[in-house]
Formats: C-alpha cells, structure tokens, sequence
C-alpha cells in the first residue's frame, strides 16, 4: 500500500505564497489616489480592450492585477452580488466594505481549499459625499487591508507606494494626481509607460460616479 506524501502546512502556505506572488509580479501594477473630486485608478495597460479597472456599482470601482481571467471571474462574481444586494435592499445597502470582505472570504476559501490559489491582488475603491472614501486592497490570500489618500497593487507596489508618498498631497487636482502617479510609475519602473488605462470616481458625475479618463484629457 502506497501512502500519500506529506507535506507540512507551513510549506503548503510558503509554497502557495511564492507561486502566487510570482504571478502577480509578472504583471503591471495599479494605482489608486485620492484628488479633489473623487478617487484616481490608473493602471499602465496597453490594451484598449482588457481593463483592469472597471465600474461595479454606482459610487463603487473595482480594479485587479495579476492573471486576467481570474480577477474578471471574480468582478463578475462582484456585480452580480452588489445588484443582488440592492434589489433585495436598497442602492445604499451596497458599500465597498461588504464586497471587500466577500472578496476577501473568497480568495481566503480558495487559497486554502485549492491546489493553486488566484494569482490577484484586488482593489475595491468607493467615494462618499463626506470625503471619506474608501479603498480596500485585497490579496491573494484574501487578506484585507484598509488603505488611507492612496494604495498601489502588483508587483511593483512597494516602490510605488514610497514613491507616492513623497509625490502625494491632499487637494490635488485631477490633471496634479495624474501627474503624480506618471512619475511614481517612472521611478519604480524606470522608464516611460507603454499606454495608460485611467478611470476615476468624480463627485460631479453623479450617482454613477465612474468614468474612464482619455490620457490625452490630461496631458498624457
């Protein structure tokens, strides 16, 4: 009789760490600032036809890095709940906290019950009337973070983080936080972007705040 082998729980979770955080690595990283009017998600993406960033519902962005196919299975999955959500409640009932930490349930479920976990990192970004808006970052293993004036996502997220607190300040308008988050994307990845995807939350816009950006709008 042949047994199966065993291997100790910590090397499952070292080993599910490194291969997810690999995967991710090997894809552009994302941004996400608060300006004057509403929040800023800017991603370098050359493709005009696969977002990263996206509307979920009225006031709500959702925004993934990593490997396609996962993080759009799991938009789907977002919209689907947020417009269940308000037709069984209300509008209102939907907040960027309650799909963050169905998120984070998810990706938890998944990277402990399945051999290979997703190869993500999330972002949920939601603006409120008061200024006090919300961002929520959500990792592979469904850790949930809870980010304050700006968070940055994928594989370069540590150096543009730094970089976006010395480039970041409060009021910036939108044309300042789009040049602000060029730069970080200049320091961290030491180059010029091949193509951005811009998309913000506005204030002015409404109650469907989401609206995709031309970088030519901004200077870009």
């Amino acid at each position: 009789m042949t047994f199966p082998l065993y291997v100790p729980p910590e090397q499952q979770v070292r080993e599910k760490t490194e291969f997810a955080r690999k995967g991710i690595a090997r894809g552009r990283s994302l941004v996400a600032v608060e300006y004057e009017g509403g929040v800023l998600m800017m991603a370098e993406n050359p493709s005009t036809a696969l977002h990263k960033i996206s509307e979920m519902y009225d006031r709500i962005a959702f925004a993934g890095v990593g490997k396609y196919n996962e993080f759009e299975t799991l938009r789907k999955a977002g919209i689907r709940q947020a417009d269940l959500m308000g037709y069984l409640y209300s509008r209102d009932d939907v907040t960027a906290m309650g799909l963050a930490t169905a998120f984070s349930q998810t990706l938890g479920m998944i990277f402990t019950r399945d051999p290979k976990p997703f190869e993500v990192e999330i972002l949920i970004t939601e603006i409120s009337p008061d200024r006090e808006h919300r961002l929520f970052r959500i990792s592979y293993d469904g850790t949930l973070y809870d980010e304050r004036r700006f968070v940055a996502i994928g594989g370069k997220a540590d150096q543009l983080t730094e970089a976006l607190g010395e480039l970041w300040r409060e009021g910036m308008t939108l044309a300042e936080a789009f040049t602000a988050c060029a730069e970080a994307f200049q320091r961290a990845e030491g180059r010029e972007s091949e193509g951005w995807e811009i998309a913000v939350l506005d204030q002015a816009n409404g109650r469907r705040a989401f609206r995709r950006v031309d970088p030519a709008e901004l200077g870009g």
